[in-house]
């Protein structure tokens, strides 16, 4: 059987993969914006042979360098990062639908996000709209009952000991189940895309109302912010933008 052949938007992203850039070290490197770089590994666009030369010279390679496949598949370098999640040593998030504690924060550059999640509505009306954002989640139930309402599906309730795993693309929201006064949830985010915690940031933003403040508590710069959900939303698209 006979491979497909490589695209453009692949051989990019797998020099960057090899040199273990970002998007925004690779277009630091080059001169050419992060969107554009974003487009091309997505096979969204194309470069000129302008700005493949200017590619293939900002990065001292030769045109058949920068086209060149890895004869085999280049090990996964052992980073040996680690991190103890503790709960005091989260950063918090307090929204009025959920109080979020995300662990590890000292990791930087995470794929997956790991935070203890407080459920605080009581039903779908008290939530609101259904979120969505980059990425897949896994949730566990750790304490009460949890009912799961999706764009998708019928409305599920899942008892302590039980999980779910869901594409957060699609629209979701976890509410309290009906006599439940308290659920705690372990969520897992993650994303094949950079930038997720700014991803979630803006869906912090979205899902409380204009006129209330969400509180940031981070054991690392001292007292708890008060932060206005359109501020937050548009810092984090911001960040976002520059990659």
């Amino acid at each position: 059987m006979v491979s497909a052949r490589p695209t453009l938007g692949g051989l990019l992203r797998g020099l960057r993969a090899r040199h273990n850039w970002t998007l925004k070290e690779m277009s630091q490197r080059t001169g050419i914006p992060v969107s554009t770089l974003s487009k091309v590994e997505h096979d969204r666009l194309t470069l000129t042979y302008d700005k493949l030369l200017q590619l293939s010279e900002k990065l001292n390679l030769r045109m058949s360098e920068l086209f060149a496949e890895p004869n085999e598949a280049a090990e996964q370098a052992v980073t040996a990062r680690r991190s103890i999640g503790r709960e005091d040593q989260a950063i918090r998030v307090n929204t009025p639908n959920y109080d979020y504690f995300y662990l590890c924060p000292e990791l930087r550059h995470k794929r997956m996000i790991p935070a203890l999640v407080q459920i605080r509505a009581k039903s779908l009306e008290e939530f609101g709209e259904l979120v969505r954002h980059a990425g897949e989640e896994f949730v566990y139930v750790v304490e009460g009952r949890v009912r799961v309402h999706t764009e998708f599906y019928d409305p599920i309730e899942l008892s302590r000991g039980e999980s779910i795993y869901i594409d957060s693309n699609m629209g979701h929201a976890y509410v309290c189940a009906d006599g439940c006064d308290q659920a705690v949830m372990l969520g897992v985010c993650s994303s094949a895309e950079e930038g997720l915690m700014e991803s979630l940031l803006t869906m912090h933003g979205d899902e409380a109302a204009a006129d209330t403040p969400i509180t940031i508590t981070d054991p690392t710069r001292g007292a708890p912010r008060r932060v206005a959900p359109r501020r937050l939303t548009e810092v984090a698209k911001r960040k976002k933008a520059r990659g």
